[in-house]
């Protein structure tokens, strides 16, 4: 049963290769599809919404279908490490710590070189935010945001759902999670198709958030963070956060590393304000982005090791 571990291991050696067979690139293409399908911009407030709900139980249904099938097929493979290798390599495309690190610290590098004009550009691959005009604190920001909302969704949480129902039900959380990028967003397009994706992800990371955020907590206090303040500050502040579940992650990080998230965002060219999160006890700038990734790290080693512990993961 080391399914998990082997999993993070090759996600950190490999990473997420870049191919059009990458199973959530899959994913991505099937949801464009059904999007084709079901979605019709006359229709009714109520029929988007039915619709909607058939394309998320649709890709649900098909993406836990195809894991569970792969699974049965390699349990019939002649070697009898073969379906954990199988079950791990699944497993490895589902969680992305790698991928956030490799993220962070290119920024962290072009920050650290002067190179704004290509940091705003880069920074725009992981925010949904107007970046053109950012500077290095707000990059900063930005990339601190991402990693620590992204150890629940891109982490935490499908290892959690791999511990309750193996592989599939992982990889069907990764669908979810895939849905709410691409479909979930409170538009005139969106607002009433995708709500279901969007409702089915807050109610999926409601656990798994806030135990990103309490590991967090333990990981401050393993590499020498303000832990405690950590602590007050995901009490006092993650409820701030537009979504039920993200402000866990951010509150606490930023509580770690004595900085202040939230503020305004630019979204198509108009202002937004986000609550902030944490005090600005330090000003913000690249040396937290590469404390953000140690602590993503650390809470995802503590999170394999407490669940091998507990359910032989």
């Amino acid at each position: 049963m080391l399914t998990g571990i082997l999993a993070f291991l090759v996600d950190c050696i490999i990473g997420d290769p870049r191919s059009s067979w990458h199973p959530v690139v899959l994913m991505g293409k099937l949801i464009s599809l059904g999007e084709r399908i079901f979605y019709h911009p006359t229709d009714r407030d109520s029929r988007k919404l039915v619709w909607g709900a058939v394309l998320v139980l649709f890709v649900l249904w098909l993406t836990y279908g195809v894991a569970e099938g792969v699974m049965l097929l390699s349990y019939k493979l002649p070697w009898a490490w073969g379906s954990t290798a199988v079950g791990a390599l699944l497993l490895s495309f589902a969680i992305s710590p790698r991928s956030l690190a490799q993220a962070g610290k290119e920024l962290y590098g072009l920050l650290l070189a002067g190179n704004l004009p290509e940091a705003r550009r880069k920074v725009g691959w992981i925010v949904g935010r107007d970046t053109d005009k950012l500077e290095e604190p707000e990059i900063a920001r930005a990339t601190v945001e991402t990693i620590a909302e992204n150890t629940t969704d891109g982490i935490i949480a499908p290892l959690f759902f791999f511990v309750l129902g193996g592989v599939p039900l992982a990889m069907a959380y990764r669908a979810v999670n895939t849905m709410d990028s691409m479909i979930g967003y409170q538009n005139d397009k969106y607002l009433y198709f995708g709500r279901m994706a969007a409702r089915l992800d807050d109610v999926l990371n409601y656990i798994p958030a806030r135990i990103t955020g309490v590991l967090f907590i333990f990981a401050a206090w393993i590499l020498g963070y303000d832990y405690r303040f950590a602590y007050r500050m995901m009490l006092r502040d993650a409820r701030k956060h537009p979504s039920p579940n993200g402000g866990y992650a951010e509150a606490t990080v930023a509580g770690a590393l004595h900085v202040r998230l939230g503020g305004y965002n630019s979204y198509f060219g108009q202002q937004h304000f986000r609550a902030y999160m944490g005090e600005p006890l330090e000003t913000l700038g690249i040396k937290h982005i590469m404390g953000a990734i140690r602590l993503m790290y650390t809470a995802t080693v503590m999170f394999i090791i407490i669940c091998y512990a507990m359910f032989g993961l």
